[in-house]
């Protein structure tokens, strides 16, 4: 009696996959199994390959003398390339920053964010991560930093503080690289007034990253007495 030719059958689990990951080919109806890629030779009914372009496996089932063939073919699919980028990346503290990640379908950032673009309000310098899932269920990562520049410290002190009518004051602020002054006194770090009243200034100090801050110092005004 002849035996009958074997009705061998293959599948992979999964048959579509990223790249970098693996799928598990299994075969049945046969005793023994024989698989080739075209280029690398296999045996048992069930292997492990790590395909890196879209690949077709044929297995060649045996019983006895007879045997039998049958082919699955396995999808890889491309890892997204995912970018990422804030705007601006630099900012003062207490200042926000947006985010914007692309080259994927969704994202899903560190922050707990779930869309391309997302706006930050780091108190301190950060990197933050996103991932991006394609279409095919494939991940790619990209990090992208956003620096914080601290505010000025800005002080402020009038000398004397305290002058009769008619006299003059010196202010002088620092803490930072630039000053402006209220009360139409300009820029500079130090202006000389003569109020003729008890006055409050403002200076705001800007520094070399463009950060503000601001300073208060009041001139306190005496009359001068009216002698008979």
């Amino acid at each position: 009696l002849s035996m009958p030719y074997p009705t061998v059958t293959a599948s992979a689990s999964p048959s579509s996959i990223c790249s970098g990951s693996s799928t598990i080919l299994s075969a049945s109806g046969a005793s023994t199994y024989s698989w080739t890629d075209g280029t690398n030779n296999y045996s048992g009914n069930s292997i492990t390959v790590t395909p890196t372009v879209n690949t077709t496996y044929t297995v060649t089932g045996t019983i006895g003398t007879c045997s039998a063939t049958a082919t699955v073919s396995v999808t890889v699919n491309p890892l997204p390339s995912v970018t990422a980028t804030a705007s601006p990346s630099a900012i003062c503290n207490g200042a926000t920053s947006v985010l914007t990640a692309s080259g994927a379908n969704t994202y899903s950032w560190n922050t707990g964010g779930n869309t391309a673009s997302i706006t930050v309000t780091p108190s301190a310098t950060t990197t933050y991560s996103v991932t991006g899932t394609s279409t095919a269920g494939c991940t790619g990562t990209a990090t992208v930093s956003v620096t914080v520049n601290p505010l000025p410290s800005v002080s402020a002190s009038a000398s004397p503080a305290a002058i009769c009518n008619g006299a003059t004051s010196v202010l002088t602020a620092s803490g930072a690289n630039t000053y402006s002054w209220s009360g139409g006194l300009g820029s500079g770090a130090s202006k000389t007034v003569t109020p003729s009243a008890t006055t409050t200034y403002t200076v705001t100090g800007t520094s070399t990253a463009g950060c503000t801050g601001t300073a208060t110092v009041s001139v306190t005004v005496n009359p001068l007495p009216s002698v008979s």
